[in-house]
């Protein structure tokens, strides 16, 4: 099965049981809205194809965990749309959830999704109740305070932002989960692959900031200029256009050489190439430089 399959087929599955029973409509119907359609679904393909370079002995968790780390980053595009946040209108081209359901549902549907991400370990890991166990652990480390998306988001209330933590918490952090849940789910241990997962995460936020300066919301799906409209740290104010294309090049250039030695290591620093491919713009001429 493709990878985006079993993907696709692990968040349903974790969907419907969030659906089931006589739930309320509305709030049933935005669990799906939210993470539907899932783009690029980057964050359970990097899991998955770790726990697959790892041998990937218990397929079943590792499809989980790829479900529960995926839920837990729509939970926080909802939460992040949010009128007290950035108040997008649009999120993967159509109406943020806020905008389509309100306001109250949209914060329900986050913190459900949140939940539904727990859950979906829980019920997977009756196999291997240990691995479980520290999957749980990674997700909630890398969600919540001091080292994951709630930090991130925190950060950007301080008056004094430390760039390399923001950057680490806000983005990298569910990438530093991707890759320590994928080598768990697989029997692994999590520390030698935090390193690999901190450099993605830190090529995605450069290239989201360079996104934002250089894209349209047509082609991205979602409003541009943000991190200039709302004040926010980015690697492209900090190091211009060209300073952070090269930047974004040497992360993941150190990315590939980041990878820890284990069966599938060649097959993976080809995904991780592909995904550099995908990530570094052309330059192109900005209007008044």
């Amino acid at each position: 099965m493709p990878l985006s399959a079993r993907i696709d087929a692990a968040v349903s599955s974790a969907i419907r049981a969030g659906q089931a029973g006589p739930a309320p409509a509305k709030l049933a119907a935005a669990l799906d809205y939210a993470v539907t359609p899932g783009g690029a679904r980057i964050r359970p393909t990097i899991l998955l194809s770790v726990a697959m370079a790892c041998g990937d002995d218990r397929p079943g968790l590792a499809s989980a965990a790829a479900a529960a780390l995926e839920l837990m980053h729509c939970a926080s595009l909802v939460h992040d749309d949010l009128p007290c946040f950035d108040d997008a209108a649009i999120r993967r081209g159509k109406p943020s959830v806020h905008r389509a359901y309100g306001e109250p549902l949209a914060v329900l549907t986050g913190d459900s999704l949140i939940i539904l991400a727990f859950d979906t370990i829980a019920r997977a890991g009756t196999d291997d109740p240990a691995r479980a166990l520290e999957l749980t652990r990674i997700l909630a480390r890398r969600s919540g305070m001091p080292f994951g998306i709630c930090a991130g988001q925190g950060w950007e209330s301080e008056a004094k932002i430390d760039l390399a933590a923001y950057h680490r918490s806000k983005t990298g952090a569910l990438f530093m989960a991707a890759t320590e849940m994928g080598a768990v789910a697989a029997g692994e241990p999590a520390e030698p692959w935090a390193e690999l997962g901190a450099r993605i995460g830190e090529a995605f936020q450069v290239a989201d900031d360079l996104r934002d300066a250089l894209g349209t919301e047509d082609s991205l799906g979602k409003p541009v200029g943000q991190d200039e409209r709302l004040g926010r740290p980015s690697a492209v104010t900090e190091y211009g256009i060209d300073g952070a294309i090269d930047r974004l090049k040497n992360i993941l250039a150190g990315a590939i050489s980041s990878i820890p030695s284990c069966p599938g290591e060649a097959q993976l620093a080809g995904m991780v190439r592909k995904t550099a491919e995908r990530l570094v713009p052309v330059r192109r001429t900005i209007p008044g430089e």
